[in-house]
């Protein structure tokens, strides 16, 4: 069974950057990385991956269109199962405090600690085992 991570983000550059940092993953197909650039997009792939095994979203929150903020409480209630961490810019007090009470697990904000976000993946990884 294949290991999902999603990863949404309106900036192209995103998945080069996540791929780059975990690319050894990836070769080793410890798990897979989808991206989505906007949240209609990953909340449709959301529902779709259902004979594999996603452990993790990772969204941005704010995006064109359906932000990530208005995006969480609906895949909250899809798949309750999968545990939601967004991320910002913008890491004050009231945006972490919007995006728990809607469901997040956590909230990182940009530059992304790459060190923490493996300690999160690898914690997903052995629930899921």
């Amino acid at each position: 069974m294949s290991v999902y991570i999603l990863v949404v983000d309106d900036e192209p550059d995103v998945e080069v950057l996540f791929r780059q940092h975990f690319r050894r993953d990836l070769r080793r197909g410890r798990f897979l990385m989808e991206f989505a650039r906007s949240a209609p997009v990953a909340l449709q792939r959301a529902l779709e991956i259902r004979d594999a095994t996603l452990i993790l979203i990772l969204s941005d929150i704010n995006m064109p269109g359906m932000s990530g903020l208005e995006m969480l409480p609906i895949v909250r209630s899809a798949r309750p199962d999968v545990p939601v961490i967004m991320i910002t810019a913008y890491g004050d007090a009231e945006t972490k405090r919007k995006a728990l009470e809607k469901g997040a697990t956590n909230l990182l904000t940009k530059p992304i600690d790459f060190e923490a976000l493996r300690q999160e993946i690898d914690a997903r990884l052995e629930q899921a085992a």
